[in-house]
């Protein structure tokens, strides 16, 4: 279900995408203010989470308006000009740069970066690099993103492992192309296959991301039989939280969409933190595109709860 629902997004987003953001009404669930809280540095072994947002809003609507004016702020954004195949211009490399400002519950600076689909490897690799060199290769020779996110990914190895390998020579040329900008720059790439992965994909020496989205779907199918049991999968069989794999706790993300209220909010996130996952967003908006518009609750809601996990 979950792919097939990423197959979606891929041919609707554009033309979603080039319709004005609708206001977001006043909710009832919103919380009142609370205090926010010290920050809580993240150190290897020591797991936590944080809140990562797609949001697939044009530069000047309000979605992103209200993820700038955010604090704690979110920890990575994700930013779609046109199905990630519009030109990255000045007026996205402001509103990257104005995210790329915000102070997160850790102390970290929000981490941005662009959308590029991938259509489960069968996307021609050079078309794919093109639409990274759309961020990283800009007028002025600056990064204003932090890296790439993937989407539409494949979850399987493949034979040989040659899809593996395919995502794999994607995130070497993600690095390669920042560290020519910005040899000091911290890159960070995400693979977005909407489900468990093989766990291929977070060997080692084969290692195809920093993060990979090991859920995207709604909130019945997370609290029911949508969720497969783990974040990773064996080609030999059986799903499992993949923790061996991931130390940090930082390398799976959750995305949860039809979520009907603040209390099922804070429930995702703290399932979302049991199951393994370092990164998670809950929202209330809908399909076709779930990802374009402010949760009635506000950031700051989830930004502060996710803070207190861990």
């Amino acid at each position: 279900m979950a792919r097939a629902v990423k197959a979606l997004y891929a041919v609707l987003v554009t033309s979603l995408l080039a319709a004005p953001a609708p206001v977001v009404p006043a909710s009832a669930g919103t919380v009142a203010e609370e205090a926010v809280p010290a920050p809580r540095p993240r150190t290897a072994g020591v797991r936590g989470l944080e809140i990562g947002v797609p949001a697939y809003a044009w530069a000047g609507d309000r979605m992103l308006g209200d993820l700038v004016a955010t604090a704690p702020a979110a920890s990575v954004v994700v930013l779609n000009p046109g199905n990630g195949d519009a030109p990255f211009d000045s007026r996205w490399q402001a509103r990257a740069d104005a995210l790329r400002a915000g102070t997160t519950s850790t102390g970290e600076k929000t981490k941005v970066l662009g959308y590029v689909h991938t259509d489960h490897g069968n996307r021609d690799i050079d078309a794919v690099k093109a639409s990274v060199d759309n961020y990283l290769k800009t007028r002025d020779g600056r990064l204003h993103v932090d890296g790439i996110f993937f989407d539409v990914v494949s979850r399987d190895c493949g034979p040989g492992n040659a899809t593996r390998d395919h995502y794999a020579q994607l995130r070497a040329y993600v690095q390669e192309t920042m560290n020519a900008a910005d040899p000091t720059a911290a890159d960070l790439v995400v693979d977005n296959p909407g489900t468990a992965i093989a766990d291929c994909y977070l060997e080692p020496d084969h290692r195809t991301a920093d993060v990979f989205v090991t859920f995207e779907d709604t909130y019945a199918a997370y609290t029911g039989d949508g969720w497969l049991g783990g974040n990773v999968f064996s080609e030999s069989g059986g799903y499992r939280a993949g923790a061996e794999l991931d130390p940090s706790g930082t390398a799976f993300w959750h995305l949860v969409h039809a979520v009907p209220d603040t209390t099922a909010m804070r429930s995702t996130l703290r399932t979302a933190f049991d199951r393994g996952a370092g990164y998670a967003y809950a929202t209330g908006t809908r399909m076709p595109n779930p990802w374009d518009e402010s949760p009635s609750w506000k950031y700051r809601s989830q930004t502060l709860y996710a803070a207190t996990l861990g």
